[in-house]
């Protein structure tokens, strides 16, 4: 069997927006919304305390998966990925 993911870090970066993006959209009735939070702020304090060539190489990636997104809700959501999960500075 052959990957579809140039490398682990890629396959990981699209685990890991799957999964944000399933909790940012769920309602009240899939999940509780206090939890939903504590994840989300838990996985913008890991990548905001990555070395900044790791955040950048995130960054580039994410970027990489909006310019290939069909869907203008989960553009917009890697669009502002960067930004929301403290992966660059709010100046920027």
């Amino acid at each position: 069997m052959t990957s579809s993911y140039p490398s682990l870090t890629r396959a990981l970066a699209e685990a890991l927006v799957d999964v944000l993006w399933f909790i940012d959209g769920s309602e009240d009735e899939q999940m509780d919304q206090d939890a939903a939070v504590k994840v989300m702020e838990g996985v913008a304090h890991v990548v905001s305390t990555l070395p900044n060539d790791q955040r950048q190489e995130l960054v580039e990636l994410v970027g990489e998966m909006a310019a290939a997104e069909t869907d203008p809700a989960r553009r917009e959501f890697l669009e502002e990925f960067p930004e929301a999960f403290g992966l660059v500075d709010d100046e920027s």
